[in-house]
């Protein structure tokens, strides 16, 4: 395929290196490339002479306008490439088996295309793997990706409303599997309840969080899949229990955490029939022996690959303050080594939010890594938030640049003042509505964009220091939305 990357004189030595000998080349009679229009591309077409048929010409993906009368006249498809032209060398590769857009830059197209490719291979691989055990429907282990349990503190001694809503994020947020948590405060009665509300409200698995043997009963008994956990302290009253029913349980070792002790646990579990057997060697916190945990649990898989593994992360982030982005995307890479067929996250405090989102995704690019035999990279999943995976090419400062400094006087705009805050969705966990408020009026919007024209249709604004001090402000509404974070107006982001 024969293909033409149309470009501006601004943007030449750019995009020439970005395409190497992939493309040719064409200079429009223009500075800025966004600006071509169609009588423009002819006119540097036909003056280019271009020896050989052109099969595609790819225009950069910022220009607008109907180029399909173009097409017909240079008798090649015009399509859209990326909006940057350092994106090229990425898009370039799919040209011949990929339909490019006529109104979709290219590299949003193939943005999606590789992320539909990535979930399909995710979707193959869960059908074909072979677990080592079921829950609920969800497979464990044996190929299978691994699975995130997300844990409500204090579930069984929450109000019904408070807890049916906390189970619907956390499915909307991407859990596989809800833990209910029980506390030394937790009622009798009040196990039996949260378990039972939460089997009528979803398929999705439910386990009981308690060491307590009758909680772990009442659990059971109103249909838990999974009992959290057991040990040497309530083995011998809680697992005939579980060994009765189709309940799976986490053993984990006793106090002091050896390897030996879970080995003596699990073998009491067997013992006494129960069948679903998984293991939790116990991941320690940063500080606390960590890397000998990790080394247990590599230890144990090896021992017992027959055996899925509980695989802690919320010891780790919920006992660090650091993004937990990138701590949980580590964490799951480990635990894909190790063996790991659960992933556990409580989400207890305000900075470890999102981490049964983060982990979903971690797990399904661990998954997508092992299927492709590569380091978790370039696999249409990724979980960059904050810092680029490539950086848009830097401009030098203008010369003569003036310095700029604030205005020293402030005038209240005669429309009215006007007061923004956020309304985050806190079933997704990610996202929400920016709210403007007017005497005459409460704007609420997705997008700081769609906010202010909206405030400046309805004349609430006036003055243009005004206009430019609600866009700073709204902008940071919308940052503070994306990225999770609390917004207070006049603060700094």
């Amino acid at each position: 395929m024969n293909i033409l990357i149309a470009t501006g004189r601004l943007a030449e030595n750019t995009v020439r290196k970005a395409v190497g000998d992939k493309a040719d080349v064409l200079i429009a009679d223009i500075d800025i490339a966004a600006f071509i229009t169609p009588g423009k591309l002819i006119e540097a077409f036909h003056a280019g002479n271009f020896p050989k048929k052109i099969d595609l010409v790819l225009l950069p993906g910022l220009v607008g306008g109907d180029f399909s009368k173009a097409s017909e006249k240079l008798g090649c498809k015009i399509r859209l490439g990326p909006k940057h032209a350092y994106d090229l060398g990425f898009v370039l590769p799919f040209a011949g088996g990929v339909e490019f857009s006529e109104t979709v830059p290219a590299c949003e197209l193939l943005a999606d295309v590789r992320k539909e490719m990535a979930f399909r291979l995710i979707r193959e691989a869960e059908a074909a793997a072979h677990p080592l055990l079921t829950l609920g429907g969800i497979k464990l282990g044996g190929g299978a990706r691994m699975k995130v349990m997300g844990e409500i503190v204090g579930a069984a001694e929450l109000d019904p409303s408070a807890l049916e809503k906390r189970i619907e994020a956390f499915i909307a947020r991407g859990a596989d599997i809800i833990d209910l948590g029980a506390s030394l405060n937790t009622k009798p009665g009040q196990a039996r309840k949260a378990v039972s509300l939460a089997k009528a409200l979803t398929r999705t698995p439910v386990s009981i969080d308690t060491l307590n043997p009758e909680l772990i009963r009442e659990g059971i008994e109103a249909g838990a899949d999974l009992v959290l956990s057991l040990n040497g302290t309530n083995m011998e009253s809680a697992g005939p229990f579980v060994a009765d029913s189709e309940a799976a349980a986490v053993v984990i070792p006793d106090e002091g955490e050896s390897l030996e002790s879970l080995v003596r646990n699990i073998e009491a579990a067997r013992s006494l029939g129960i069948k679903k057997i998984i293991a939790d060697p116990v991941l320690d916190p940063v500080g606390h022996g960590i890397t000998e945990s990790i080394v247990r649990y590599r230890e144990f898989h090896s021992l017992y690959p027959e055996i899925p593994v509980f695989f802690g992360v919320g010891n780790v982030t919920e006992l660090m303050d650091v993004d937990t982005i990138g701590v949980n995307a580590a964490l799951c890479g480990i635990g894909a080594e190790v063996g790991a067929s659960i992933l556990f996250t409580p989400e207890f405090s305000d900075k470890a939010q999102g981490s049964i989102r983060e982990l979903k995704t971690a797990s399904e690019m661990m998954q997508l890594s092992g299927i492709r035999e590569s380091t978790p990279k370039d696999l249409g999943l990724d979980l960059l938030c904050i810092k680029e995976k490539r950086r848009r090419p830097d401009r030098p400062l203008p010369e003569n640049v003036i310095e700029a400094k604030a205005g020293k006087n402030w005038r209240v705009d005669p429309a009215g003042p006007i007061r923004i805050w956020i309304a985050p969705d806190t079933v997704q966990g990610t996202g929400g509505l920016i709210v403007a408020e007017h005497e005459k009026a409460s704007v609420a919007g997705k997008s700081a964009r769609e906010v202010m024209d909206t405030l400046l249709e309805l004349k609430l604004v006036s003055r243009l220091d005004h206009a430019a001090y609600l866009g700073r402000e709204l902008e940071k509404a919308e940052l503070a939305l994306r990225f999770n974070r609390s917004y207070a107006q006049d603060d700094v982001f």
